[in-house]
């Protein structure tokens, strides 16, 4: 287990390295300038100068690119263009918010997702198909529904129609039920998203398991279908569905984006939308290494877990 993380981590690093290079040379190579997108037609001349002598593009390209590796390294991410404040305390500062959404999303779905998928595997396997196909078919659905249009409808209703919810306002960890409430549509919107496809696989997988040699022989024996069903069948089926989850988690850091915006909440998401739509070139610059750094770490722990679920697992 020990040597099997010890090669997956440094698989990460060597992945983590790769991708902020691609970062890197990437926004540099696009057509254009980075300080004349930023600054429009408002300046030219020794003003724009300034501001590449600002930013440091006027530096030799392996200058900017070692800088921009030693800032990364010591977590020192620049400031911003338009408020001058640094990166790295905006990123600190939204961060918890957008975990929040995210953790407590990735708990709903499973807390749903896998007693539905499971129930309709159960239905599924001993012929049952009417709540087996009212599953499936609900999943369906709800996999079809763009988060977007899911976020406008659950902002009408359960908000401007019902009242239920607040639509806007500040997020503040101080008051723990107002900012459940707050977040709490955004939650929602997300769940629905992650709920059919974590659902889908699970009933797939569960539903291959309960026709093994072993769970036959486990009902011959005479054990209950509770006992069966929790010691072989979801046991046996857990790789795929913490596939899911990770992938599921991973997706979310997308949904994120879509939904601070929509729900106007002050995470990281909406960070990077006001970086894009300010042409703040550092912010979007770190924003876009945090979020693929997310995604590497999940996949790398996922890869732990499968090790420890299966030791058959090999690297």
């Amino acid at each position: 287990m020990v040597d099997y993380s010890l090669k997956k981590f440094a698989q990460l690093i060597f992945t983590v390295f790769g991708v902020v290079t691609l970062v890197f040379f990437t926004l540099r190579f696009i057509p254009g300038d980075a300080a004349s997108a930023m600054a429009g037609d408002a300046i030219s001349g020794e003003a724009l100068e300034l501001l590449r002598e600002q930013m440091g593009l006027n530096a030799p390209l392996w200058s900017q690119y070692l800088a921009y590796l030693h800032g990364l390294v010591t977590f020192d991410f620049g400031v911003t263009i338009t408020t001058r404040l640094p990166v790295a305390d905006l990123i600190l500062r939204a961060l918890p918010v957008t975990l929040s959404i995210a953790v407590l999303t990735i708990l709903l779905t499973v807390t749903l997702a896998i007693p539905l998928g499971t129930l309709a595997a159960l239905m599924a396997h001993r012929g049952q198909n009417g709540l087996d196909n009212a599953i499936t078919g609900t999943a369906m659905v709800l996999d079809l529904m763009p988060s977007f249009w899911t976020a406008l409808v659950f902002l009408l209703v359960f908000s401007l129609m019902l009242g239920w919810f607040p639509a806007s306002g500040t997020v503040s960890f101080e008051n723990p039920v107002d900012f459940l409430k707050r977040i709490a549509l955004p939650v929602l919107v997300l769940s629905v998203t992650q709920l059919a496809t974590m659902a889908r696989i699970t009933r797939t997988a569960v539903l291959e398991v309960l026709s093994e040699d072993y769970v036959r022989t486990a009902r011959a024996m005479g054990w209950s279908e509770m006992r069966v069903l929790f010691r072989h069948a979801l046991k046996n089926a857990a790789l795929p569905i913490v596939t899911v989850i990770g992938l599921s988690f991973g997706n979310l850091l997308n949904g994120t984006v879509i939904v601070e915006f929509i729900f106007t909440i002050p995470g990281i998401g909406n960070l990077l939308i006001n970086g894009i739509n300010s042409r703040d070139y550092q912010m979007v610059q770190t924003l876009i290494v945090f979020y693929a750094l997310l995604f590497v770490v999940i996949n790398f722990a996922t890869d732990i877990i499968y090790r420890a679920l299966d030791p058959r697992v090999k690297f």
